[in-house]
């Protein structure tokens, strides 16, 4: 993260990198105060035949671009390789009008490899799950007929118990019936794909991971699952036709009570810099590594038996005409963008087709503007429209 931190709110979300205090490598979400050695993957894994594939299905996106219904763009930043990553696939599952979304912010040394895996992998994961438990055909009639099960205000975060996967208690009253299949869908993805990145043969995931902010939009139904500290914030007009921005998910970050709670019940320490005393950090029982900026995550697995997990907070909204448009974006446009401001530079987007672009813009201009003298973070954003 760069070391320029507004007083809002909007920083505090990555960290410098593991191999030393001062060194400039694109390895944000780690912080050490002493030198360690990380042995890196094997590089013949950037290219690999699963990717190939997924890379010519019709409707996905990861690059730079736009489609009738989205645009993403991502800006490399000055400390060595871009570990952003990102995707949107309409027509996701087969399924006409089902779009899947995400964006993944990398960190460690590996944080590059493992933010693509997981943008390829995990999507087919929860694709896989849903078929299995619950048909494509069966969500479409459920969609239509929950109409106006929740009021436009609605969004229902599940916050999930952590070590043991369990189901949560709800209101099952003021979700839709098919609500629990996909909730497990969405859990039982994220669960095994951690648990292939733990057994990958060529990714070092022990000092590496990524964040993951995903949305699932079948119909006006809209189901979101986070790990980490990127973002979906909600562009929708209030009851005076204003538009507002609403945050959909939270930055799992240790400043949260509830996170603090877990990480401190499995011995973790979290505590802050002297200079970086805003941004708290989790670190080992008796070493003073990784010092990882968020609570949640893809990888690290160092931290995993120190209550750092992988389990998504998910949420479920029902999408209503004063809603339009969704962003999700890495912490390197939240820490130098407000919500609003975010919002603010979408709507007024000339084309569609540029929304994200000049979210980025803005984002990679502020960070030279307010941080001339640190090194930019990756920026990347997804808009999609809901219209």
């Amino acid at each position: 993260m760069g070391c320029c931190l507004s007083s809002d709110g909007r920083g505090g979300g990555s960290a410098p990198p593991l191999q030393g205090r001062r060194s400039k490598k694109g390895t944000k979400g780690w912080r050490t105060r002493r030198r360690r050695k990380v042995f890196s993957s094997n590089s013949t894994f950037e290219s690999n035949p699963l990717e190939d594939r997924l890379h010519r299905i019709p409707g996905r996106m990861f690059l730079n671009g736009a489609s009738s219904v989205a645009s993403i763009s991502t800006q490399q930043g000055n400390k060595g390789a871009n570990q952003d990553a990102m995707v949107v696939w309409e027509n996701f599952g087969s399924q006409k009008g089902t779009v899947f979304c995400g964006v993944f912010d990398g960190h460690g040394v590996d944080g590059h490899i493992v933010s693509r895996k997981v943008r390829d992998s995990l999507p087919l994961k929860l694709s896989a799950h849903w078929e299995v438990n619950f048909g494509g055909d069966e969500l479409r009639q459920n969609s239509v007929s929950t109409a106006g099960s929740l009021t436009s205000e609605e969004a229902l975060p599940i916050c999930l118990e952590d070590e043991d996967w369990a189901s949560t208690k709800f209101d099952k009253e003021k979700l839709p019936d098919f609500f629990a299949t996909l909730k497990e869908s969405f859990l039982k993805a994220f669960r095994t794909m951690d648990k292939e990145l733990k057994s990958h043969p060529y990714i070092d995931c022990f000092c590496s991971g990524t964040t993951a902010v995903t949305i699932l939009k079948q119909g006006q139904d809209l189901m979101i699952g986070n790990v980490g500290d990127s973002r979906a914030v909600l562009g929708t007009r209030d009851h005076d036709g204003n538009l507002v921005a609403v945050q959909l998910t939270t930055d799992l970050k240790p400043n949260l009570p509830r996170e603090i709670e877990r990480l401190k019940r499995y011995k973790s320490r979290v505590f802050a810099l002297e200079d970086e005393p805003e941004v708290a950090r989790v670190w080992l029982p008796n070493d003073d590594l990784p010092g990882l900026a968020m609570t949640r995550s893809f990888g690290d697995f160092c931290l995993k038996d120190f209550g750092l997990i992988s389990v998504p907070e998910i949420s479920y909204r029902r999408i209503t005409e004063k809603d339009e448009f969704i962003i999700l974006a890495t912490d390197g446009v939240w820490d130098m963008l407000s919500n609003k401001e975010a919002v603010d530079i979408v709507a007024s987007s000339p084309a569609r087709s540029l929304a994200a672009r000049s979210l980025v813009d803005h984002a990679v201009r502020a960070w030279r503007f307010n941080c001339p003298t640190s090194s930019a973070d990756d920026c990347t954003a997804v808009c999609l429209f809901l219209d």
